[in-house]
């Protein structure tokens, strides 16, 4: 009977809203296989089962080390290299059109109304780093007219198409789990939309990095996704999508920001 419910469960998700075909971008792009082709084409042949039971950074990195004999930086840095060239062959030229912003137009004064809760000052006069960019169109609808702006993502593109449309930014290639470029107690505001629920995210090193370079009583704003564009319907499915699986957890959204939660507390922030 168990295996039975196990197949009922497996068809009913198949043609459920909660199945990540109904949104082509996301069907097609998947972060573990471009990860593993990636380090294929480098000599490392871990397969894509290989990289999904390996779902953190230090993991992967200590599988290619043990594989293959080689030093730990090196087989780190070429994870960061897959890492940032997936990243980028999926988000470089990532649009709304598969978003669930598609489907809130009022999503940017969401944005503001959360940072009021937390600081009276404008945007314009506070030093503000906005780490994972992405295609960089969140950022401009967000920090077009902000002078005092770092903007870092893991990937080449998005930094660059940044440059393009904010020319007075800084900009840095680079993790949020490295902002060693970066000096401490600089920012007085730190926006991450997204970032934190990325493949092979280190949630733990992010949130020590992003307290080490935030000045004594900055702001700290970061999002995690919790709803799926459903682009044929263009409706929005609630939930977060399973890593290595092609379906929408309607758990896993909250269940991430939790947890997303107590490593902020950990790091030291306060009144999360």
């Amino acid at each position: 009977m168990q295996r039975e419910i196990l197949e009922q469960n497996r068809d009913f998700y198949a043609v459920s809203e909660q199945n990540i075909e109904c949104n082509p971008h996301y069907s097609t792009h998947h972060i573990s296989e471009a990860v593993s082709t990636r380090l294929r084409s480098r000599g490392f042949a871990l397969s894509r089962s290989d990289v999904n039971a390996n779902r953190g950074r230090f993991a992967l990195a200590s599988i290619i080390c043990q594989r293959y004999g080689i030093k730990c930086k090196e087989a780190d840095r070429a994870l960061n290299d897959a890492l940032s060239e997936a990243f980028d062959a999926k988000y470089g030229t990532y649009d709304y059109a598969y978003d669930a912003r598609a489907a809130n137009l009022r999503w940017t004064d969401d944005f503001m109304s959360v940072y009021r809760r937390s600081s009276t000052r404008s945007l314009s006069i506070v030093n503000i780093l906005n780490v994972g960019v992405g295609a960089g169109y969140e950022a401009a609808d967000l920090f077009s007219d902000c002078p005092q702006i770092t903007f870092v993502d893991i990937a080449e593109r998005g930094p660059a198409n940044i440059s393009e449309r904010i020319p007075s930014s800084r900009t840095v290639v680079s993790s949020a789990e490295d902002l060693s470029a970066l000096p401490e107690n600089s920012y007085d505001l730190y926006v991450s939309l997204r970032t934190y629920n990325s493949s092979f995210f280190d949630a733990s090193a992010a949130a020590s990095e992003a307290h080490r370079v935030l000045k004594p009583g900055a702001v700290i704003i970061v999002s995690v996704a919790n709803g799926f564009l459903y682009t044929q319907r263009g409706c929005v499915v609630p939930g977060l999508i399973i890593p290595g699986a092609e379906f929408v957890d309607l758990y896993r959204g909250m269940d991430t920001a939790n947890l997303i939660g107590a490593e902020l507390d950990c790091a030291g922030f306060k009144d999360i």
